[in-house]
């Protein structure tokens, strides 16, 4: 397994496949350095890039103002959401990461090329059949220029196909008698299920009638709408993400599921909402990020709280964290619930 370096391998890659790259030009996804590199090495002023997290896009556009680049970076939740047809679109593969996304991904450039427009496809895989495997079955055929050593693969679009959303329902237990059902999709946290750490989020939360909400890293806002719905009809909710498809699923999973008083942020720094306004604070980092993201939570959590406002964060990283929470907090309580630690501190 190789491990794919833009500003190396796609120098060398591209210009084999030089006739298909035709402006308009996208960059999908990508770390911010390689897109920012990819978009260099295109020459295209007018070159769109297209992120998830709004985190990464910025990161991505001050990548792209050091190289002087003027390329437009667009966050959406979805790529075929764009104001209009693409003629090429490059997508450099991760190298690990969430299989689905890649897949969803892929589906969803084929409805954003115009007409005979192409997709290029670097690959940091020396053996991976999937990635071919699935231009095939969404482009219908799959070109490996010669030499490329399964680095570069290209597609034509064609004809018109009916689009895929590549989305699961999951059903989560809210009481005895209740069953609430969640869509969840691709690069949002909580694809496909109820995490048990989220699950021991919310079981482990006071939630008092009346009481506004901050979820924050909310995903497809399960914990939020749990809690908010132990707080009655008067209890308020708001939705943090950096992930603009989060953010859409949580609002759409409210709405769907009734809950009436809702706002939702989305925000490079998981930040947003008003400051000193809330009794709770739901916080679920993700445990495999760096400690500076948990820290980001932790702080801004505490910001938000109102003074006596409960504070709860989940995670693995017990003695990490608590370092970190004790330096916010002050003191806190740490148990465990599912295989997790819960932080329980006041504001």
């Amino acid at each position: 397994m190789r491990k794919f370096k833009v500003s190396r391998d796609a120098a060398a890659l591209l210009p084999a496949v030089a006739a298909k790259l035709r402006p308009p030009h996208g960059v999908v996804l990508g770390s911010p350095r390689e897109a920012a590199e990819l978009a260099g090495l295109l020459h295209d002023p007018d070159i769109v890039c297209w992120q998830l997290d709004l985190h990464q896009a910025q990161r991505l556009r001050e990548n792209l103002a050091e190289r002087s680049l003027s390329a437009a970076v667009v966050t959406l939740p979805d790529l075929w959401d764009l104001p209009r047809p693409l003629r090429t679109l490059l997508y450099p593969v991760p190298l690990g990461g969430e299989r689905a996304l890649k897949l969803d991904v892929i589906e969803q450039t084929y409805h954003t090329l115009a007409p005979d427009g192409h997709l290029i496809v670097l690959s940091p895989y020396e053996r991976d059949n999937v990635i071919p495997q699935t231009l095939k079955k969404v482009f219908g055929r799959v070109h490996v220029p010669d030499g490329s050593d399964n680095a570069i693969f290209w597609c034509r679009r064609d004809a018109d196909r009916p689009r895929r959303r590549h989305e699961i329902t999951f059903q989560v237990r809210a009481d005895e008698t209740t069953s609430l059902r969640f869509v969840s999709r691709p690069g949002v946290f909580s694809y496909g299920r109820f995490d048990h750490g989220a699950r021991a989020l919310v079981e482990s939360a006071d939630i008092h009638p009346g009481d506004r909400i901050v979820d924050l890293g909310c995903g497809v806002g399960a914990n939020g709408i749990l809690a908010v719905r132990r707080a009655g009809p008067e209890g308020f909710v708001a939705f943090v993400d950096s992930n603009v498809r989060a953010i859409a699923l949580a609002e759409f999973n409210a709405q769907a599921l009734g809950v009436p008083h809702v706002q939702t942020y989305a925000t490079p720094d998981a930040g947003g909402p008003p400051e000193a306004s809330f009794d709770v604070v739901l916080a679920n980092p993700p445990y495999y990020a760096q400690l500076s993201i948990a820290r980001l939570f932790i702080e801004r959590g505490h910001a938000l709280l109102k003074p006596g406002g409960r504070f709860y964060l989940v995670t693995k990283m017990l003695e990490q964290v608590a370092e970190q929470v004790h330096e916010v907090f002050g003191e806190a309580d740490v148990f465990e619930r599912r295989g997790y630690f819960i932080f329980q501190a006041t504001a």
